[in-house]
């Protein structure tokens, strides 16, 4: 699906002369992929707008809760794979607002959960711009109770973090060292391409029987999921071809789910022989 892309310069229209009205941006919270998803917020945001920039993360049937007369902008990012930098886009936000009126950021997940929403928001609001959030239900949280996953469980895990697997830097974060040394779930985003270094820090914790599942596409009909330990779950990977995007779920909750746990009987089974 492909949009014609229309723009002018920011600096050559004073505030408030948007053809579509007042000019005013909303960060939508697409949530984690499966449409149904979406916050009733969100669609009522999305149906007053006038143009809509959307990632590649956000699911493109949620393009029919927009009127069929707003332009549609794909700003996706992929790895390798960049529509836009995160600069263009910040001004494709504030050409637009300023040129047709209400500019709706359609982002996956959460827009503040290692979404850039923040830079956003302040980019628009530096013109003058008024903005408003709508959040959106993190992928961190839902793909993995798509799964039967609780990410807290009483007696079983008592926090969770959420990091990103890879930073601006392109490194691994450092936070993932510090989650690994404590008894909390931990779930990653945008870390597969850093799975073998994820897999040496919990190794060198001595935590190579810990329970992790790899889910790819989630809450989407592509849904792929990988399970296993620490310990295996590189070859499991290999075997079934999981790539991005995807989330990584690390702790024992994961062979607590319903949906899990016969696979986790068999494995403790067969090493018990």
């Amino acid at each position: 699906m492909s949009y014609k892309i229309t723009s002018i310069s920011s600096s050559s229209l004073p505030i408030g002369e948007g053809r579509g009205g007042a000019p005013k941006v909303t960060l939508v919270g697409a949530g984690p992929g499966d449409p149904d998803l979406l916050t009733i917020k969100g669609v009522k945001a999305l149906a007053e707008a006038n143009v809509v920039l959307y990632d590649a993360l956000a699911n493109e049937e949620l393009m029919e809760f927009a009127p069929k007369s707003s332009i549609k902008i794909f700003v996706g990012k992929r790895k390798g794979s960049h529509a836009y930098s995160q600069e263009q886009i910040n001004q494709l936000i504030v050409d637009n607002a300023l040129t047709y009126g209400h500019v709706v950021r359609l982002k996956g997940g959460d827009p503040f959960i290692f979404g850039r929403g923040s830079e956003e928001i302040e980019h628009a609001e530096s013109f003058g711009i008024p903005t408003f959030v709508v959040p959106g239900i993190s992928s961190s949280i839902a793909v993995p109770a798509y799964q039967g996953i609780s990410l807290t469980k009483r007696g079983v895990s008592e926090s969770f973090w959420v990091i990103t697997g890879t930073t601006s830097a392109r490194k691994l974060s450092d936070d993932v060292q510090l989650a690994a040394k404590s008894t909390a779930t931990v779930v990653i985003l945008m870390g597969m391409s850093k799975l073998a270094q994820i897999v040496a820090l919990f190794q060198e914790e001595s935590k190579g029987e810990t329970p992790i599942a790899i889910i790819q596409n989630g809450t989407t009909p592509e849904e792929r999921i990988g399970v296993g330990t620490i310990d295996t779950i590189e070859a499991v990977v290999a075997t079934h071809n999981l790539s991005n995007p995807a989330i990584i779920v690390i702790g024992e909750v994961v062979k607590e789910s319903n949906k899990l746990k016969g696979f986790y009987e068999e494995f403790i089974s067969k090493e018990i022989r």
